[in-house]
């Protein structure tokens, strides 16, 4: 009797395993913290849930939140919108040049907008100034960490946007047990205390910059170098490097002007178009959904908000475009919390079905095809060297934080079957790779077994 009862147990549990999830069965092998990971999983077709674990729990989404904020961008500027930054001139001789925070915006277009002026036989004008009104002073975001100032990924960002916002730190070895030099190139005033050593043998470059704790404004540098290298800081004040580069750019085209670069708002009459340079919504796009580059998402979310307002740029404006967007395509806001337009701030929160119903219902918008199409696909972006597996199955957005990892987006299953994915994992224990590869993991069941 005891032989059939544990026979009969042994066929019980082989039966549950057979019907167990697969979705689960990989999490349950993976030994993860379960308390940590969010996950949801939607038919677009239907909306309703495939698969959820603490899928109502509140995560912070790092990166992938730009899937959101970038979606009511498009919807008030729509992807044809061209970002233009203008030059006029004034009945009264005067130059002004103004600033919509162009995420793209280089050096070599206020060349050419000079050299225009130039052509256009302005030699002499009588001031130059430049209007920055369309946003506020506000140049980083809510909950941003105040330690990140050195992070190249993290750079200000304001109407005064330029050259990415980056400075090129480029360090030149010079001799075995001679420091190293280094340079700002282009020029701008940043003093360095220099603590490098050279280090032929190497076959690798570690420089670290530090804040120097005891003198204000001094940036430590210190490592070892074998060869040449082109580091990125950010610019610590915006203004003085867009000035110092629109200087360059007037002298260059040998326009006569020595006065200072003021302040003040374009006049409203007795001004005509010089020239102005543009760039396409769709090529800021890639910059934010391939790229996660948080310095683009936060400017054009700053710049729909002014438009949508009718007013200054604002994150308190482009929240409200948020969150009328949100209402209109039918998702509840009330228990999300969206403070960014990048997600780079600890205090976003928001749910994996809060997530999901987002994209389920983003696809059935009209401008769908051409948002999926600028999401990243293994082998672009973030995704370069990730999700290889799918090839062109998967489309979708990752998210990094300290702690935090995340992906978002869309996967078409083996059986054809189009679904909207969140995962997010707030787990500080397990290291970034083990995140990642549990990403990987559950979408890889999602992918064969929906």
């Amino acid at each position: 009797m005891r032989k059939i009862v544990f026979l009969l147990f042994i066929i019980f549990m082989n039966a549950l395993s057979v019907c167990a999830n697969p979705v689960d069965k990989t999490i349950n092998s993976l030994h993860v913290n379960k308390g940590a990971l969010a996950v949801s999983v939607r038919d677009v077709k239907t909306g309703n849930s495939v698969y959820s674990l603490n899928s109502g729990m509140m995560v912070n989404p790092a990166s992938t939140l730009k899937l959101i904020t970038f979606a009511s961008v498009a919807n008030t500027l729509g992807f044809d919108y061209e970002v233009s930054t203008v030059l006029y001139k004034s009945t009264n001789n005067d130059l002004y040049l103004k600033l919509v925070g162009d995420p793209l915006l280089a050096s070599s277009d206020l060349n050419k907008l000079m050299d225009t002026a130039k052509e256009k036989n302005i030699i002499t004008p009588k001031n130059i100034y430049v209007d920055s009104s369309l946003f506020d002073n506000v140049e980083w975001g809510e909950g941003w960490q105040w330690d990140d100032d050195l992070n190249p990924l993290m750079p200000k960002f304001s109407a005064y946007n330029l050259d990415k916002n980056l400075l090129n730190i480029v360090i030149t070895p010079i001799g075995k047990d001679i420091v190293p030099t280094v340079a700002v190139k282009p020029f701008y005033p940043l003093t360095f205390m220099n603590f490098l050593s050279t280090d032929y043998l190497s076959k690798e470059n570690k420089i670290t910059f530090s804040k120097n704790p005891d003198i204000e404004n001094i940036i430590n540098i210190s490592g070892q170098v074998s060869s040449g290298v082109t580091k990125n800081l950010p610019v610590p004040n915006l203004r003085r490097y867009f000035i110092l580069r629109l200087e360059k750019a007037i002298s260059s085209s040998k326009i006569e002007y020595y006065a200072p670069i003021k302040n003040s708002i374009l006049p409203s009459e007795n001004v005509y178009k010089v020239e102005e340079v543009s760039h396409s919504l769709s090529d800021i796009a890639k910059m934010v959904l391939k790229d996660s580059n948080n310095m683009a998402a936060e400017s054009i979310f700053k710049l729909a908000g002014a438009i949508y307002s009718n007013s200054q740029g604002s994150i308190e404006n482009s929240l409200k475009m948020l969150s009328n967007y949100l209402s209109s395509i039918g998702l509840d806001v009330s228990d999300v919390k969206i403070v960014d337009g990048s997600g780079v701030s600890k205090n976003n929160l928001v749910s994996s079905d809060f997530m999901t119903q987002f994209l389920c219902a983003k696809s059935n918008e009209s401008d769908f095809e051409t948002y999926y199409d600028l999401m990243v696909s293994p082998g672009q972006g973030t995704l370069k060297n990730r999700m290889l597996y799918f090839k062109d199955n998967l489309k979708a957005k990752t998210g990094t934080l300290s702690g935090v990892s995340a992906i978002a987006g869309y996967i078409t299953t083996r059986k054809g079957r189009l679904l909207a994915f969140d995962i997010m994992i707030n787990d500080t224990k397990a290291s970034s790779y083990d995140k990642k590869n549990i990403e990987e993991q559950i979408l890889r069941q999602i992918y064969m077994n929906y």
